[in-house]
C-alpha cells in the first residue's frame, strides 16, 4: 500500500475534494491494497448514508435506433448489422405496469437518439401516463442530447431524473470517441440545462475507453467535484464487434471499482449504480460494485424479444431472463452480501 495514496484517500473522505495533482497521484500510484482501503471507506460511507438498502431501477430500452455514430457503441447509426426496433407507447406502459407489480418504484426510459420517431411531445405524453398510473414512482429518462426547451417540456410532464453520461471531461478525448458532428460543448451544455431545470441529473464515464489516460480520469473527477451530479454512471468499456473499437481491450475491472469508491467518497449522497457492464465483465461484478460503494442496480424490464437487439457492447448479461426473474436474482445476490433490495423511489441524499 502506498502511504501517499492512503493519505489522499483519507483527505478525500474528510474534505470531499482533491487537486488535479492529487488525483493524478492516486491514479498513478494506487495498488490492490489501496483499492481495498478505498472500497472499505466507501462502503462504510454508503452504509452511513443509505443503510444496507439497494435501490432498483427498471430499465425499459424502447428503441435501438440512433442518429449518432459514436465509435464505441453497438447501436451506432453505421452498424448495418443491428436489427432495429421501436416499442409502442402502450408497450412501454405495459413494461412499467409489470415492473410495478415486481416492486420497482423507478422506471428508466432509455433509447438511442431517436427523436424523429419519439419527439419530446410524445415522450412527455408517455411520462404523464406513467405518473398517472403510478404516482408514487420516479421516472428517469436517458434519451441523449436535446435542446433546453425540450428538456423543460419533459420536466413539466413530471420526469424526475435524466441520465446523460458526459463520457469524458477532456475535450480532446471526447473528440476521439465521437464523430465530428457531435459537440463536446453541446454535451456539457445539456448537462447544465438539466441541472438548472431541476432534474436529478446523472453524468458518467466508461472506464478504460480508448485513448483514456490518468489525466482524463483526473479531469472527470474534477468535473464531478464542480458539477455535483445526483447520479454517476460508471462502468468498464466493453467493445462491440461491429464498431471501429472492436479490437480495443476491455476496461479495467479493478479501476472501475476504484472509481466507484472514489466517487462515493467525493459525493456521499450520490446515486451510484453497479452497472450491467460491471456484471458482464465479472460474474460477481455487481456485488463487488456494491461492496465498493454502489447503492443502485438497474435490472431490465424490456420485453425479452428485444433485449438482445439493444447491444451497446458484446456479451451483455440478463437478455433472456424475465423481469421477475431478474429482480429475484438481484434480491438473492444482494442478500448474500448483506444488503436488502428496497421498494422505494430511492432519491439522491441531499447533504
Amino acid at each position: 500500500m502506498s502511504e501517499r495514496v492512503r493519505e489522499l484517500i483519507d483527505k478525500l473522505a474528510a474534505e470531499r475534494c482533491l487537486s488535479r495533482e492529487e488525483w493524478l497521484s492516486v491514479f498513478d500510484g494506487y495498488d490492490g491494497d489501496d483499492r481495498a482501503y478505498a472500497a472499505e471507506k466507501a462502503r462504510q460511507t454508503s452504509l452511513k448514508v443509505f443503510g444496507n438498502k439497494i435501490y432498483i431501477r427498471g430499465i425499459v430500452e424502447f428503441s435501438n435506433v440512433c442518429k449518432n455514430d459514436c465509435l464505441y457503441c453497438g447501436i451506432r447509426r453505421s452498424n448495418s448489422s443491428a436489427v432495429r426496433y421501436r416499442l409502442t407507447d402502450d408497450e412501454i406502459l405495459s413494461c412499467c405496469d409489470e415492473g410495478y407489480e415486481y416492486g420497482f418504484r423507478t422506471f428508466v426510459l432509455q433509447s438511442g437518439e431517436d427523436h424523429a420517431a419519439y419527439p419530446p411531445e410524445r415522450i412527455a405524453g408517455i411520462v404523464r401516463r406513467i405518473k398517472q398510473a403510478h404516482p408514487d414512482c420516479a421516472v428517469t429518462l436517458s434519451l441523449g442530447e436535446m435542446e433546453r426547451e425540450d428538456y423543460a417540456l419533459l420536466r413539466e410532464a413530471g420526469a424526475d431524473r435524466y441520465l446523460l453520461r458526459h463520457e469524458t471531461a477532456s475535450r480532446e478525448h471526447y473528440e476521439r470517441l465521437h464523430p465530428s458532428e457531435m459537440s463536446f460543448d453541446h454535451r456539457m451544455k445539456c448537462l447544465e440545462d438539466l441541472k438548472e431545470l431541476g432534474f436529478q441529473t446523472g453524468a458518467g464515464i466508461m472506464v478504460g475507453s480508448p485513448f483514456q489516460t490518468n489525466e482524463c480520469l483526473a479531469e472527470d473527477m474534477l468535473f464531478f467535484t464542480g458539477f455535483r451530479p445526483e447520479m454517476i454512471g460508471i462502468g468498464p468499456f466493453l467493445p462491440h464487434k461491429d464498431t471501429p473499437f472492436r479490437d480495443q481491450p476491455k476496461g479495467s475491472y479493478e479501476l472501475t471499482l476504484m472509481m466507484l469508491s472514489l466517487c462515493r467518497l467525493l459525493l456521499p449522497g450520490v446515486l451510484l449504480p453497479a452497472t450491467t457492464a460491471l456484471g458482464t465483465i465479472r460474474p460477481d461484478g455487481r456485488e463487488q460494485g456494491v461492496l465498493a460503494g454502489a447503492n443502485v442496480i438497474m435490472p431490465n424490464l424490456s420485453p425479452t424479444a428485444v433485449r438482445k437487439k439493444y447491444m451497446l457492447y458484446d456479451g451483455k448479461i440478463c437478455t433472456e431472463d424475465s423481469s421477475d426473474a431478474c429482480r429475484s436474482c438481484i434480491q438473492a445476490r444482494m442478500k448474500r452480501i448483506g444488503y436488502e433490495v428496497t421498494v422505494a423511489r430511492g432519491d439522491h441524499f441531499y447533504d
